[in-house]
C-alpha cells in the first residue's frame, strides 16, 4: 500500500466500504490512512 498516492488510497477505501469488503482489508486501508496521518481528510472510526 506503500505505493499508492496519499489520493488513491482514500478512493480505494471509499470503494471498499462502497463494495462491502472484507473488514480486515478495510482495516488495512485504515491503518495506511493513519500512518500517512490522512485521517483528518475521511471519517475513519476510532
Amino acid at each position: 500500500m506503500r505505493k499508492l498516492s496519499d489520493e488513491l488510497l482514500i478512493e480505494s477505501y471509499f470503494k471498499a466500504q462502497e463494495l462491502m469488503l472484507s473488514p480486515e482489508f478495510i482495516g488495512l486501508i485504515e491503518t495506511e490512512i493513519y500512518r500517512r496521518s490522512l485521517h483528518n481528510k475521511i471519517k475513519v472510526p476510532s
